[in-house]
């Protein structure tokens, strides 16, 4: 991974949670530098960036504080997935992150090859989402 690559990760994450990149515009960014996709991790607080291969960055920082609920509601995820999707008002990233958090979503792994996005809880059940067409 080359130094652009890294800085641009880290720059999608900061865009990310201070509203100033859509989810559309931040596929396009990180596809654009060579990126296959991405993971989060709510429980370690971490976002993790792969390129082709075996290369990827881990980027700290990531963490909101508090534990993942136990119990894993597919239904709250999708609703907070479908106000992302269309902006709803008063949207942020940080606010979907704290309502799939306390739906029991431990993390999401992000696939531009797939087009899809799998939700995890603790318990590994998930809820895949595949990119609006």
């Amino acid at each position: 991974m080359n130094t652009q690559q890294q800085e641009t990760a880290e720059r999608c994450l900061r865009a990310a949670h201070d509203g100033t990149l859509t989810f559309p515009s931040i596929v396009k960014t990180l596809m654009d530098a060579g990126f296959e996709g991405y993971d989060i991790d709510f429980r370690r607080g971490t976002a993790r960036y792969h390129l082709a291969g075996d290369s990827s960055t881990e980027i700290t920082g990531h963490d909101l504080g508090g534990p993942v609920a136990e119990r894993f509601d597919p239904t709250t995820v999708q609703q907070a997935i479908r106000e992302a999707q269309t902006n709803a008002p008063g949207y942020t990233y940080v606010g979907f992150c704290e309502k799939v958090r306390a739906a029991g979503c431990a993390g999401y792994m992000v696939s531009f090859l797939g087009q899809r996005v799998v939700y995890f809880g603790r318990t590994a059940e998930t809820h895949v989402e595949h990119f609006p067409k």
